[in-house]
């Protein structure tokens, strides 16, 4: 069994890296059933790091669906830093829509009852709920949204719904339009 305490070399993580940003590139334009040939030279590696890293195309689907999750999460803190409470809220929920154009192309697999993929509503859930709640709290205190009635997995849920893919222009419209719904009763400071 291999040492899980060893530290992995700057190029594999490189590689891995590269594999899933590709990955997620190809499954947005393609689907998960693209061919792993066009993820590998997309990437810049051969099929045999793919398979190396990835040796089921579950391992990578799952993989790349983690990592759009979790760069979307680790902007909330970033955004809340450099933005007004309630721009900030608006700018995550821009980003949160990109990862939900990125989902689409993995939707298939998401969807098919694979068993590989039962743990991710749960881990989708657990790294945007509470980013979520902390931008909402932050435009609450700010009274720049009212209080107490909007739960993150619901505002999720609206934002995926009204999100369409190819067209931002119209997505950020929805956007602005259901934060203009979350601003109504507001106690603005």
């Amino acid at each position: 069994m291999p040492d899980q305490t060893r530290p992995v070399r700057a190029d594999a993580r490189r590689n891995v890296d590269q594999l899933l940003d590709a990955a997620a590139a190809v499954f947005a334009e393609s689907g998960v059933d693209a061919p792993v040939r066009e993820i590998a030279a997309r990437a810049g590696v051969g099929v045999g790091t793919l398979y190396r890293h990835f040796p089921q195309r579950s391992d990578l689907i799952v993989a790349v669906f983690k990592s759009e999750v979790d760069a979307c999460a680790q902007l909330a803190p970033e955004l809340a830093g450099e933005h007004e409470a309630l721009e900030a809220l608006i700018r995550w929920l821009m980003r949160f829509t990109s990862f939900i154009t990125t989902k689409q192309g993995l939707a298939g697999a998401l969807h098919s009852g694979d068993p590989a993929y039962e743990q991710l509503p749960g881990y989708f859930e657990s790294r945007f709920t509470p980013v979520l709640r902390g931008l909402l709290d932050d435009a609450e205190a700010a009274g720049e949204v009212r209080a107490g009635d909007v739960e993150p997995v619901d505002l999720l849920r609206a934002v995926a719904n009204l999100s369409l893919p190819g067209d931002e222009a119209h997505t950020l419209r929805m956007v602005r339009l259901l934060v203009d719904g979350l601003r109504f009763g507001a106690r603005h400071r």
